[in-house]
């Protein structure tokens, strides 16, 4: 699979990243090389914390309550990772638009990436398309990419078991 620069492919990495940290350095380089991404230097110590921090400050997007809360805090990633447009041709990928700096590191690669695929995925199907799961055992997060924009859980397991726990409920009383 080759990532998506600033689409859903991002947006969907950053949720299964939230979800299920990676363990070490080793682990994030491999799960970023498996979702697409050019990885043109070492993965280090360092960009696990920072990318940690990243994903800590993406879950408070997630749990915002208002969309202007949720606009604020995605305003400060943006302001934090993204540069003006540019065209690039690198790795032999064709051209494309970078909303980055150059010679990033992992962790600031993915705060550009993510922030701005967040943006376009929230800006294009609407504000409320991030959230947590609504079984009541689950806190995973999730971006919404559904047609019909209703999304309550993180995968269908969990809505499967909500709605088994909820007929069950109604067949006792």
């Amino acid at each position: 699979m080759q990532l998506n620069p600033y689409g859903e492919d991002p947006v969907r990495f950053v949720v299964e990243l939230t979800n299920t940290p990676p363990a070490d350095a080793a682990e994030l380089a491999e799960r970023c090389v498996a979702a697409g991404l050019v990885l043109d230097r070492p993965v280090r110590d360092a960009d696990l914390t920072e990318v940690r921090d990243f994903l800590r400050r993406w879950a408070e997007v997630v749990d915002a309550t208002t969309e202007e809360r949720r606009a604020a805090l995605l305003n400060a990633l943006l302001s934090d990772a993204a540069a003006h447009p540019r065209l690039t041709d690198h790795a032999d990928g064709g051209w494309h638009i970078h909303y980055r700096e150059d010679d990033l590191s992992l962790a600031g690669l993915l705060r550009a990436v993510v922030s701005v695929g967040t943006a376009l995925h929230l800006t294009g199907l609407g504000m409320h398309r991030l959230g947590r799961c609504a079984l009541a055992e689950c806190d995973h997060a999730y971006a919404d990419f559904s047609r019909a924009g209703r999304q309550r859980y993180c995968s269908p397991a969990c809505a499967n078991r909500d709605a088994v726990r909820r007929h069950r409920a109604r067949r006792s009383t």
